[in-house]
């Protein structure tokens, strides 16, 4: 690659010539009494932004020591420019207020909303007429199996899936069969399955 390229100068770095132009200075300084050569920019002050002087480096530091953006403003008015100026001058709103808020209306509760986990802090409600829905619960693989060894649908509430256990114990224990051990094997499955749906939390 050639780095003396007129094309690697024009798209890596600015050319010579535009360097030479800014290092020049571009006119005398504005001081007054002052003809020294310019180059050095300072800002002409509030409501002029964008626009600046044209100073020698002597009187560009001197120009700096005594500027003052908020020279002729109040206090108020600096107050005011200091905390805008923390948002960046953009407009902001406290949370939750609105138009319908600020001119004292209530919330439409025309539409009924469902909140269960309280993340709008009740703002929005159940309906008067809306029926509470029943609560529906997961059931895995194991748990399923485990219902069906009880002979069980999977729906009942724990009383009932208490009392189903300790009805199939009752019947396959040896001691309820004159000491006949051949239920053993079913009444192993029973009791495992019970303390599988104990430790997933379907019964206590």
């Amino acid at each position: 690659m050639d780095l003396n390229s007129k094309y690697f100068d024009r798209i890596r770095i600015k050319p010579e010539s535009e360097k030479r132009a800014e290092s020049e200075p571009s006119s005398t300084c504005e001081w007054e009494g002052c003809n020294k050569p310019g180059g050095y920019r300072a800002p002409k002050g509030r409501g002029r932004e964008g626009e600046y002087h044209n100073f020698c480096l002597e009187h560009v530091r001197a120009y700096n020591k005594s500027y003052n953006y908020f020279a002729g403003m109040a206090d108020d008015d600096i107050a005011d420019y200091q905390r805008s100026a923390t948002f960046g001058h953009r407009p902001t709103w406290n949370v939750g207020v609105n138009r319908g808020a600020e001119a004292g209306a209530k919330p439409n509760w025309s539409e009924s909303f469902i909140d269960p986990f309280g993340v709008f802090g009740g703002a929005f409600r159940r309906s008067k007429d809306s029926e509470p829905e029943p609560e529906s619960r997961t059931i895995g693989n194991f748990a399923r199996r485990s219902f069906e060894v009880l002979d069980l649908e999977g729906t009942e509430p724990a009383d009932a899936i208490k009392a189903r256990y300790k009805e199939l114990v009752k019947r396959h224990h040896p001691d309820a069969n004159g000491g006949d051990r051949s239920l053993e094997d079913r009444l192993r499955e029973i009791i495992q399955a019970y303390n599988y749906l104990k430790s997933a939390g379907f019964c206590s």
